[in-house]
């Protein structure tokens, strides 16, 4: 009997195994060239006088209301030439990130067909960390300012913002973008359908970015993933014994679900927490959903966080 099940079980895996290969064989036969513009590039080593034919080239990044002497002003500045260095030093050869892209929309186009193939193009901006990367249909935008790695000089933010100011998180911030104009906007304010609706987010991450590990899906450290694994079911009775699930106090958004160095249980183990605990364990239920129920990817998209949950059969691990 224990031969039979070995085998069985040996029978399955090989069987997703073989599924798994043929859905990547599939999506590496998509072709996509992505091309990628370097405006930031650009910019910084246009001369002055040459400013009028950057404009041309590139009119989207320069508003009307804006005087030429901003430009101009902003082309001179040590500072802002020193973040120039700084980037291009780091990004001197985009290759590896373009081919990155590459894989990503090969993957989005497979899920996704009629998504057209973007160009991508890098700035150096203001340093905003909520729009690091931005998906608009035929452009992809990249703050490359952003990506120099945590602990470069020029970032005076909390530990818990600059952690994802790697390379490796430009796919998964891409896919966030991406993933904003796919799913069905919420529809109540309750913290249960913000947690479901970041966990379709980073549902989609599993699919996009397979080769992604779950911390990296996310944006934390090994060390904060392990602690949501160990204590889901924790987690899970909190909400559920204080009646939070369907509670609609914007608070609960900010406590558990939007970006913080520490999510807040009003206990004394709150600073050993990452923030945005909700929204993992949202991922977990939209997984437990996909798992029991026969949806496409589109349905599932624009199913109500309430009926998700309901009919998602999760269970959190003990």
């Amino acid at each position: 009997m224990k031969s039979y099940r070995f085998a069985l079980i040996l029978f399955v895996i090989l069987i997703s195994c073989e599924k798994k290969s043929k859905t990547e064989k599939a999506i590496d036969d998509i072709p996509v060239a992505i091309k990628v513009e370097r405006f930031d590039k650009a910019f910084f080593e246009t001369k002055p006088e040459d400013l009028a034919r950057l404009k041309r080239e590139y009119p989207l990044f320069f508003p009307s209301n804006t005087e030429d002497a901003v430009w101009i002003e902003k082309m001179q500045d040590p500072l802002w030439r020193e973040l120039y260095q700084e980037v291009e030093r780091k990004y001197s050869n985009f290759e590896p990130v373009r081919k990155d892209f590459d894989v990503l929309f090969q993957h989005i186009k497979y899920y996704f067909p009629e998504t057209k193939t973007p160009k991508i193009i890098t700035v150096i901006a203001e340093m905003d960390y909520n729009s690091k990367v931005i998906y608009a249909d035929s452009l992809v935008i990249v703050s490359l300012e952003l990506y120099l790695g945590k602990d470069h000089k020029f970032y005076q933010f909390p530990e818990y913002i600059k952690q994802s100011f790697e390379t490796k998180q430009i796919m998964p911030d891409a896919v966030a973008s991406f993933a904003s104009r796919k799913i069905a906007k919420v529809t109540d304010k309750s913290l249960l359908s913000q947690m479901i609706y970041f966990g379709k987010e980073l549902y989609l991450k599993d699919l996009l970015l397979p080769e992604y590990s779950d911390d990296e899906k996310i944006g934390y450290t090994e060390e904060q993933l392990l602690w949501c694994q160990e204590n889901e079911s924790y987690m899970w009775r909190y909400f559920i014994e204080r009646e939070m699930l369907y509670d609609d106090d914007a608070k609960l958004k900010a406590r558990f679900v939007s970006p913080a160095p520490f999510s807040k249980f009003y206990l004394e183990i709150d600073n050993e927490t990452p923030g945005r605990v909700g929204a993992w364990v949202g991922w977990q239920i939209v997984r437990s959903y996909i798992k029991n129920n026969d949806v496409t990817l589109d349905e599932m998209l624009q199913l109500s966080e309430k009926e998700i949950f309901e009919k998602s059969k999760y269970k959190p691990k003990k």
